[in-house]
């Protein structure tokens, strides 16, 4: 007989019922992709409007060829989730399989990706609300930067992400877009008038269809959010992950061939001022309240969509930070625990394309696409070689697989980034490599740093040394007084030092009459400069003293209310900027608080 080896359970986590279950990571990590249905069909016949209605009739051929792309993808990422249970993002599995220039170059995609999923969100958003209220269509890009300050908010609040909360907004959403794929699919006709005639403009060619496709590519974003944070599911965390993954891939493929359906079934095409989901939505169910509920269920769900990248980007650069690819400052937390310098980074990029694209998501949704496959194709890639090199049971056509997926998610990315180009792509061409650029320099940056600071080794015992404390002063007072007594504290050797122009003799004479009066039992040493400058003389009398170890000490009055700080001479700042820049000295401002 055979033994039957159980499966070992996974262990049991106290925390686990904070955890996602398959629904709750379905409205918590999918809203991306589910939000996509609002532009993707739309990119879609933007592009095939152009050859009039025989090019409309590709409508399905081309969405189909999404939904196959889509199958293989969901596939691949299961294979993801199974392989990184510690989350598989295109940065983590690049890194550990493809060398460390790979997950640069997948994690500056992800950087462009969430960007750009703020930016067409919103602007998604902003066109689903002003289709239903077309008086609203002046203020767009007012609206869209409104709705992007307000997310900005939230996210600055520290309010915490809640699968919960995002359930039910998930669930109207996806219940209000297949109402309309069902009551389209049995109207004969539609509920109003909507057809618009196309004129023919272009011929139906491949390039046409290329271009198409690489337009509705966009609805594949934010397929790989869930085999991103496997660790946020409940046990089996595998298990209802990959759930997740495939109720993700069936639901948006049912979705994006419904309204395909529907765009052929009632020949809609684009129009000023109202989207094509808005269009598709009238003609299935009018233009009454349930019209209303599916705009603003949309508008909702875009900005939910939007909100997940507040959540994503940061997260990622403080991973890119951690391993010195990014300032260190974007690891930091502030007092709500939240990642402040990803969020404003987020925020000014995606206002900017928000702005310069004038609030128009059809300017900003072919832009989407190429930086999501650079992402896909390396995660596939990267799952390839752990396959190879770890060789499990079926390591060969899961292989194939992930290879497969490789290969047409490579393609897709060479085939939009070229049909895009002179249409806004090469800014995403231009700024991929950049900032992969950016992050060797910082990286490298950080090496030297560490390579001076000796990172890793075991220095020698610390031995004290003589030291020198140097303190500025220009006059007899308390604050002199208050900064000679800390140096006394700090150094061996305390030496005063006034610097003065040569005609300013007789202020010299007087301040040194003060000096011998007031007798603090500290040298004074008075340097002259005949361009008045502070800093010049101070940095060559540090270069002559003995002392290898030398502090300076600035005292500088601190304010009681912040717009007295215009009354300061600003000596302080100019004298540490300089000795920071040109000497080896420490320098320490001392403040003394007027009140």
């Amino acid at each position: 007989m055979t033994a039957v080896q159980a499966r070992p359970k996974e262990p049991v986590d106290s925390r686990d019922r904070h955890r996602l279950s398959v629904v709750g990571g379905l409205a918590a990590l999918s809203l991306d992709a589910m939000a996509s249905v609002a532009y993707g069909p739309e990119a879609i016949v933007l592009v095939l409007a152009l050859a009039g209605g025989a090019g409309l009739g590709f409508t399905i051929p081309v969405t189909l060829t999404i939904a196959a792309l889509l199958a293989v993808l969901t596939l691949s990422y299961r294979q993801v989730i199974a392989a990184f249970p510690e989350g598989g993002g295109a940065y983590g599995v690049a890194r550990t399989y493809l060398g460390r220039r790979a997950s640069l170059i997948a994690g500056a995609s992800l950087v462009i990706d969430y960007v750009l999923n703020v930016a067409v969100s919103v602007a998604a958003g902003t066109a689903a609300l002003t289709s239903a209220f077309p008086a609203l269509l002046p203020y767009t890009v007012w609206i869209c930067l409104g709705v992007l300050a307000l997310v900005t908010a939230i996210n600055l609040r520290g309010i915490a992400h809640s699968a919960r909360m995002f359930i039910a907004p998930t669930v109207i959403y996806v219940g209000a877009i297949l109402l309309v794929v069902i009551a389209g699919l049995f109207r004969s006709e539609p509920a109003i008038d909507v057809h618009q005639q196309a004129q023919t403009l272009e011929t139906v060619g491949v390039l046409l269809l290329l271009k198409a496709f690489a337009n509705g590519c966009a609805s594949l974003t934010g397929v790989e959010a869930i085999a991103n944070a496997v660790p946020s599911f409940k046990q089996p965390r595998v298990r209802r992950a990959q759930h997740a993954e495939v109720a993700l891939g069936g639901l948006l493929a049912v979705m994006l061939i419904g309204i395909a359906a529907l765009i052929e079934k009632f020949a809609i095409v684009p129009a000023d001022g109202v989207t094509v989901l808005a269009q598709v939505t009238q003609a299935a169910l009018g233009d009454g309240w349930l019209f209303y509920l599916v705009q603003f269920s949309t508008v909702v769900l875009l900005a939910l969509a939007a909100n997940t990248s507040f959540g994503g980007l940061p997260v990622l650069a403080q991973l890119l930070a951690s391993d010195n690819n990014l300032p260190h400052f974007f690891a930091l937390r502030a007092d709500r625990q939240v990642h402040r310098y990803g969020i404003a980074f987020l925020t000014v990029t995606s206002g900017l394309l928000i702005v310069i694209a004038g609030g128009d998501m059809n300017m900003l949704v072919p832009l989407f696409a190429i930086g999501v496959f650079v992402g896909f194709t390396l995660s596939q890639a990267g799952m390839v070689r752990h396959w190879v090199n770890d060789r499990p049971a079926g390591w060969r056509w899961r292989a194939l697989l992930n290879g497969f997926g490789a290969l047409l998610t490579g393609v897709a990315a060479i085939v939009v980034s070229v049909s895009k180009f002179t249409e806004g792509g090469w800014l995403i061409v231009v700024a991929l490599p950049l900032m992969v650029a950016g992050m060797e320099w910082v990286n490298r940056s950080y090496t030297r740093i560490g390579a001076r600071l000796e990172l890793g080794a075991v220095p020698a015992p610390p031995r004290p040394r003589r030291s020198l404390v140097v303190v500025p002063v220009h006059a007899v007072t308390r604050l002199t007084r208050d900064a000679l007594a800390a140096a006394l504290s700090l150094g061996d050797r305390v030496v005063a030092v006034n610097i003065t122009h040569p005609e300013d003799e007789a202020q010299a004479r007087r301040f040194v009459d003060d000096w011998d009066r007031w007798d603090p039992g500290v040298e004074l040493v008075q340097l002259f400069d005949a361009h008045r400058r502070l800093d010049e003389p101070l940095v060559d009398y540090l270069e002559q003293v003995p002392e290898a170890h030398v502090f300076v000490l600035i005292a500088e009055v601190e304010p009681e209310h912040a717009w007295q700080r215009m009354l300061q001479n600003q000596r302080g700042a100019v004298l540490a900027r300089a000795l920071r820049r040109r000497t080896e000295a420490v320098v320490c401002r001392m403040r003394f608080r007027v009140s």
